[in-house]
């Protein structure tokens, strides 16, 4: 009898061998699926709203103290709509006439009554509708804006809400709901 000699190559029945294969292909998985709940935010802290009171800059707010803007101020919800929901906040002083505010991450949610006509206002801008109300928006600018600005434009006086963009339209239809609900509507000045 003659015996035939073994032929070179891997034997995949040796445990050492199937380690050697598994263990890259597990880690490779392990690396992926750590890359994935790291996009989807899985690994960033909590962060807190700031609620303590808010400076705000002036603006060029002619109709702030108009009796639309009072109005409405004190038409506004104490919260508005958020996960969780964003608190009111208070205003520092000196407080600007017509302006509200709401705890929300990464900035807070501000509302202006009263300023002069927005520049962005022309035939062409695209307009928003939200529950009746006429809205413009202007983006902060950047690539991937992290703040948006929607300018009321159908009412008596003029109204921005600015929000982080990472908070939904629960705030702006909130608001919408109290403006369409305290101001009536105006045909659009378009210059």
């Amino acid at each position: 009898m003659t015996s035939t000699p073994p032929r070179p190559g891997l034997d995949l029945r040796r445990p050492a061998v199937v380690l050697a294969i598994a263990l890259p292909v597990l880690l490779a998985l392990v690396v992926a699926g750590l890359a994935v709940a790291a996009r989807a935010g899985a690994f960033s802290p909590t962060v807190a709203a700031e609620t303590g009171p808010l400076a705000l800059a002036p603006v060029d707010a002619p109709d702030a103290t108009s009796a639309g803007c009072t109005s409405l101020l004190a038409a506004l919800p104490a919260d508005l709509p958020g996960d969780p929901a964003l608190a009111g906040r208070p205003m520092a002083e000196p407080v600007q006439a017509g302006t509200k505010a709401w705890a929300a991450v990464p900035r807070p949610v501000v509302l202006r009554c009263g300023l002069s006509r927005p520049q962005e206002l022309t035939p062409t801008a695209t307009l928003t509708d939200v529950n009746g109300v006429s809205w413009l928006t202007i983006t902060d600018g950047t690539p991937q804006p992290t703040l948006v600005t929607y300018v009321a434009v159908d009412r008596g006086v003029y109204i921005a809400l600015t929000t982080p963009t990472q908070i939904g339209s629960g705030p702006v239809q909130s608001v919408s709901d109290r403006i369409a609900a305290t101001l009536p509507k105006r045909p659009l000045q378009l210059r």
